[in-house]
């Protein structure tokens, strides 16, 4: 799961580093409304704006395991 959105993540934000320790540093509204939308969509799960953290949005295993959860419930 991790490399598939680590994948889906180059294609839609290239210019964003995704191996940061602090990845939510690096993005900006559309950034954030970018990788809710393709997460939602590619895992038939509902992520909306109180999903949108920075606990959640941390790292890509922080954004791994939002999904994760999501799948669960």
């Amino acid at each position: 799961m991790k490399e598939r959105i680590r994948t889906l993540l180059e294609d839609a934000l290239p210019l964003v580093n995704l191996d940061s320790e602090f990845l939510y540093e690096e993005l900006d509204s559309l950034g954030v409304t970018t990788i809710l939308m393709l997460l939602s969509e590619e895992y038939g799960i509902k992520l909306d704006a109180t999903d949108a953290t920075p606990k959640n949005l941390k790292s890509l295993d922080s954004l791994v395991t939002m999904v994760e959860k999501k799948l669960a419930e």
